[in-house]
């Protein structure tokens, strides 16, 4: 798909909750940072961002979605919402990382070239994602994303900007990892789905399409789902 035109984007897998449509460079957002809820909110979102831009679904290109890591509730209520929305109005669907996310948002906002992404996992873990920014924006990932104690993240060379809950978290920790690398650190950032609709359209450019039914999250911690039934 080389030129998209109109792209729906949706993003639950942190306490932010959202939705973003992208049309011809131009995207529109619906926000709100809320600890639960997001199965209530997110479709009032979609549908008044539909409204006003008086599109409807069947219009659009593709569904852009956060495919985590992320909390393993808000995982379920994006991969669960999109599969719906895909599978009803036919449409392709392209997965978005929630740290590259974090990245590109950052990108846009101080034009800051490489980012540590962290968000919270909790049990004294962090998600984790290293990414250098590429000159039309995209974020590339340095290593892999991996949940790990803050002190064990891997190295880096150069100068850095933290981003992401995790930093909030775990800010002492990762200072200290970092020691001297770190020109900025922005603990308050959470993933919205108006980048995952920018980055969304830089993956659509390149091909990367997946159909309704090969809609995953991504949980990186294995014994998370064990761990929620238990309580």
């Amino acid at each position: 798909m080389n030129n998209p035109s109109k792209i729906l984007a949706i993003d639950t897998v942190t306490e932010g909750c959202s939705a973003a449509l992208w049309i011809e460079g131009e995207v529109v957002e619906q926000f709100e940072e809320t600890p639960r809820g997001h199965t209530q909110r997110i479709l009032p979102m979609v549908d008044q961002l539909l409204s006003e831009a008086g599109c409807s679904l069947k219009e659009l290109d593709a569904i852009a979605y956060d495919r985590g890591p992320g909390s393993f509730t808000g995982l379920r209520i994006t991969a669960g919402m999109v599969q719906g929305l895909a599978y009803g109005a036919d449409l392709p669907v392209v997965a978005v990382s929630s740290l590259a996310a974090l990245a590109y948002a950052q990108f846009q906002q101080d034009q800051s070239s490489t980012v540590l992404a962290a968000i919270d996992a909790r049990m004294g873990e962090v998600y984790w994602g290293a990414y250098r920014i590429e000159a039309d924006g995209e974020p590339v990932l340095q290593g892999e994303e991996v949940v790990i104690a803050p002190a064990l993240c891997a190295e880096v060379s150069g100068e850095w900007v933290g981003v992401g809950s995790g930093w909030g978290s775990y800010q002492e920790a990762l200072e200290q990892r970092f020691q001297g690398q770190l020109s900025a650190i922005h603990a308050l950032a959470l993933p919205h789905a108006a980048a995952v609709a920018s980055l969304g359209v830089i993956y659509l450019r390149r091909g990367a399409l997946l159909s309704a039914e090969q809609v995953q999250p991504l949980y990186l911690r294995n014994n998370v789902a064990h761990q929620q039934r238990k309580k």
